[in-house]
C-alpha cells in the first residue's frame, strides 16, 4: 500500500485542526444542531441499512417459496405422467408454469440421471442433460428439494429442485430457475421508499433539532448576557425565567447570587468611600506634620496641591487623575522628614554640601513611599519634581517629556509657593514678581505647555480677585 507523501499528511493534519478550532469557536447553537444531525442521520443511515437487509432476505424468502410451491406443484402432478410416459402432459405442465411466472427463466423435468425428459427451453429437450448448477447451495429440505444459487451471463439465478416421488418411488426431479432480477427490482423500488421515509425523519430531525437548540440557547443567552452586565457593573434587573426546569433553576438561582453581590457591592462601595476619606485625611496629617517641622514652610504642600490642581483641571486631567495629582503634591516633599533640622532650619544659605543633602529629600521620599504599595504610583512625581525641563534638575537630569506630568505641574506649583513666601535669608516676592519669573523660566526649569496653562489660571483668579480654591475632597 502506497504511503501519503509527508507534505500531504502536513496538508491534512493542518485542514484539521483548522476545523477543530473553528467547530470549537462556533456558538452553542450550532454544536446542539450539528450533534442533533449526526445522531439522526447515523441512526437513520443504520436503520436503513437494516430495513434493507431484512427486505432483501423476505422477498428472497418469498421468491424462493414460490419457485417451490412451483416446484412441487409440478412434481405432483408429473409422477403419473413420467409413468405413462405421457410426454405431452408433461410439457404441458412446464409450459402452464413457465407461462405464469414471468420471473421463472426455465423449468424442466429430468430422470434420476439428470437426463432432460421436457424442458421449456426447447435446446436442452431432446435427452440432453441439464448442467448440474455450480454456485452456493442456500438450502436444503429434509423432502430432497434444494435451492442453489448460481451465476448467469443475465444476472443470479436462483435453481430450485424438488424430487418427483410416485407411489415411494424416485422417478427423477424438477428443475426450475428463478431470475433474481425480481430481488433486485423490489430492492431498489423498496430502497427509494425507504430513503424518502428516512430522508424525511432527518429533515424533519434538523427542524426539530434547531428548534431544540433555541429552546436550550434562550435561557444561556440569557445566563451569558447576565454575566457580562455583572462584570461590567451594569446589571438592573433579574433575568427572566423561561421554565421550571434545571435551566429554569439555575437562572433564579443567578438572580437571587446577582442581587447579594450588588447589595454586597453597595456596602463595599460604602466601606472604600470611608477608607478613602480615611487615607486622604491620613495623608493631609502626614503632609501638616511635614510642613510643621518649618514655621517658614507651614501649609506648603497644601498649597502646591491648590496651584498644581489650577494646572491639572486646565489641562483637562479626568477627576481622579486630579485626585491622584492632589495626593502626589502632599507627598512630594515627604523625603525632608530624613532631612536634619540643622539643614532644614537654618537660618542663613545653605553650603555646598549642605544643599546636596538637602537635595537626597526626594531620593528619601521615593524611598520611604516604596515601602507602601498603594503609594508606589505616586513616586516619579516625589522624585522629579525638581526636574528642569533642560535637563538641568536633579536627581536624574531628565528632560521635556521624559518628566513625568505630576512632577512637572508640581515643579511649578512648588517653585510659585517657594518665591511668594517668606525665608529666613530673604522676603517674599510679591505675586507678580513670582509669575514673571515662572513666565521667564519657561522652556528652561518648567515646561512651555505648563506654564501658559497656570499663568492663564492665575490671570483670571486675579481678574476674578478671588483666593484659591480650596482642596477637595479626593475622590
Amino acid at each position: 500500500m502506497a504511503r501519503r507523501p509527508r507534505a500531504q499528511l502536513g496538508i491534512l493534519g493542518s485542514t484539521a485542526v483548522v476545523v477543530a478550532q473553528r467547530f470549537r469557536s462556533s456558538s452553542l447553537r450550532f454544536k446542539i444542531a450539528f450533534f442533533t444531525v449526526v445522531l439522526l442521520t447515523s441512526t437513520s443511515l443504520v436503520l436503513f441499512m437494516v430495513t434493507v437487509r431484512i427486505t432483501n432476505d423476505y422477498i428472497l424468502n418469498e421468491i424462493i417459496k414460490r419457485g417451490e410451491s412451483v416446484g412441487k406443484s409440478i412434481a405432483a402432478s408429473a409422477g403419473y405422467s413420467m409413468l405413462s410416459k405421457d410426454l405431452l402432459g408433461l410439457d404441458n405442465l412446464v409450459f402452464k408454469a413457465s407461462e405464469s411466472n414471468t420471473d421463472m427463466t426455465y423449468a424442466a423435468i429430468v430422470d434420476p440421471d439428470m437426463k432432460t425428459i421436457v424442458d421449456s427451453d426447447t435446446a436442452m429437450q431432446d435427452g440432453g442433460n441439464v448442467p448440474l448448477a455450480q454456485g452456493r447451495l442456500l438450502r436444503r429440505a429434509a423432502d430432497g428439494t434444494t435451492v442453489t444459487e448460481r451465476p448467469a451471463p443475465a444476472g443470479a439465478i436462483l435453481e430450485i429442485s424438488c424430487p418427483v416421488v410416485f407411489m415411494e418411488q424416485s422417478l427423477g426431479s424438477v428443475v426450475i430457475g428463478m431470475n433474481k432480477s425480481v430481488l433486485r427490482e423490489a430492492r431498489s423500488k423498496v430502497a427509494q421508499r425507504l430513503l424518502m421515509v428516512f430522508g424525511t425523519i432527518v429533515v424533519l430531525g434538523m427542524f426539530a433539532s434547531s428548534l431544540l437548540a433555541s429552546f436550550l440557547i434562550r435561557p444561556i443567552r440569557e445566563l451569558s448576557a447576565g454575566v457580562d452586565e455583572m462584570k461590567k457593573g451594569t446589571a438592573k434587573d433579574p433575568l427572566r425565567v423561561y421554565s421550571d426546569d434545571e435551566l429554569g433553576k439555575l437562572t433564579a438561582s443567578f438572580n437571587e447570587m446577582s442581587a447579594l453581590i450588588a447589595k454586597q457591592q453597595g456596602h463595599l462601595n460604602k466601606y472604600a468611600g470611608d477608607l478613602e476619606e480615611a487615607y486622604v485625611s491620613i495623608v493631609k496629617v502626614v503632609a501638616a506634620a511635614i510642613d510643621a517641622r518649618d514655621s517658614y514652610t507651614h501649609g506648603h504642600s497644601a498649597r502646591v496641591a491648590q496651584l498644581s490642581l489650577l494646572i491639572g483641571k486646565r489641562i483637562g486631567l479626568s477627576p481622579g487623575d486630579l485626585g491622584d495629582l492632589e495626593i502626589a503634591c502632599l507627598f512630594h516633599d515627604v523625603g525632608k522628614i530624613k532631612t536634619p533640622d540643622s539643614i532644614l532650619l537654618k537660618q542663613g544659605r545653605l553650603s555646598p554640601a549642605e544643599y546636596k543633602e538637602m537635595m537626597q529629600h526626594v531620593e528619601y521620599g521615593a524611598s520611604i513611599l516604596s515601602w507602601a504599595p498603594s503609594l508606589v504610583k505616586y513616586i516619579p512625581s516625589t522624585r522629579h519634581h525638581h526636574e528642569w525641563h533642560n535637563g538641568k534638575g536633579y536627581p536624574d537630569g531628565l528632560t521635556g517629556d521624559s518628566i513625568p506630568i505630576f512632577a512637572a505641574v508640581i515643579a511649578i506649583g512648588d517653585s510659585f509657593d517657594a518665591m511668594t513666601t517668606n525665608r529666613p535669608y530673604r522676603k517674599a516676592l510679591p505675586p507678580e514678581e513670582a509669575l514673571h519669573e515662572i513666565a521667564r523660566m519657561s522652556g528652561t526649569q518648567f515646561r512651555p505647555d505648563l506654564v501658559e496653562a497656570f499663568l492663564d489660571q492665575m490671570e483670571k483668579t486675579s481678574m476674578r480677585n478671588t483666593p484659591l480654591p480650596e482642596l477637595e475632597t479626593v475622590g
